[in-house]
């Protein structure tokens, strides 16, 4: 049976025994997707590239700390995620703080921040599932995303796009489950108003209230 018929599950199997082709048909299956969420999380073709590599000979040299064949795809994603962590570092000019300072520190920032309202709300004129397979609004999508700050869109693309699950993400990005869910939530918050612009019935949309006034009327209450 050649390799290309074999799953993933199979494949790393092999390749911990020292099959070369296997572990190629995994980097065949999967450099693309790497690539395209490390061009998302650091924002840079050539960074990109440096990231895929470091991704996959990493895989290669701690092949054999795998447990669970069937979760490669969501390892190789964590460990695109530290590497991506670290040109992120590297590209502040702070080498005297350490990544897990670092995402200690933003961690520390979501405590206590009220969940953002949304300023423009509208039911969306089309199915988000339909709009995300045309070609001519995926560049819109991009965008939108690429002007969430860092710390929202790394969470969004690792839960999001790339399927981790709720730990996998707290894991990659050293973050706590509590905070990679409050990210989550605000990512969706930020993504959909932003997108409602483009994509929302105007004949539908709702202007939501002003905080002030509500919390005047809740002094008056008490």
């Amino acid at each position: 049976m050649g390799v290309l018929t074999l799953s993933d599950a199979e494949l790393v199997r092999r390749a911990k025994a020292g099959d070369l082709a296997a572990f190629e048909e995994l980097v065949n299956r999967y450099e693309r997707r790497i690539w395209t969420l490390a061009k998302r999380m650091v924002q840079h073709r050539e960074d990109a590239e440096d990231v895929t590599q470091e991704t996959f000979l990493t895989a290669l040299e701690h092949l054999d700390e795998l447990r669970d064949e069937e979760r490669f795809g969501a390892w190789l994603v964590q460990i695109a995620t530290r590497h991506a962590f670290r040109v992120l570092e590297q590209r502040q000019r702070a080498p005297t703080i350490s990544l897990e300072t670092m995402t200690s520190e933003m961690a520390d920032e979501d405590d206590g921040e009220p969940i953002p309202h949304p300023e423009f709300i509208a039911d969306w004129r089309e199915n988000p599932e339909e709009l995300l397979m045309r070609a001519e609004t995926r560049q819109l999508i991009e965008q939108a995303l690429n002007e969430l700050p860092e710390k929202y869109r790394l969470v969004f693309l690792l839960r999001d796009v790339e399927g981790l699950s709720v730990k996998e993400t707290a894991e990659a990005l050293g973050i706590s489950e509590a905070n990679v869910k409050v990210r989550l939530l605000r990512a969706r918050l930020q993504l959909r108003e932003k997108l409602t612009r483009y994509f929302g019935d105007e004949a539908k949309r709702l202007m939501p209230h002003r905080h002030d006034d509500f919390d005047g009327q809740e002094g008056e209450a008490r």
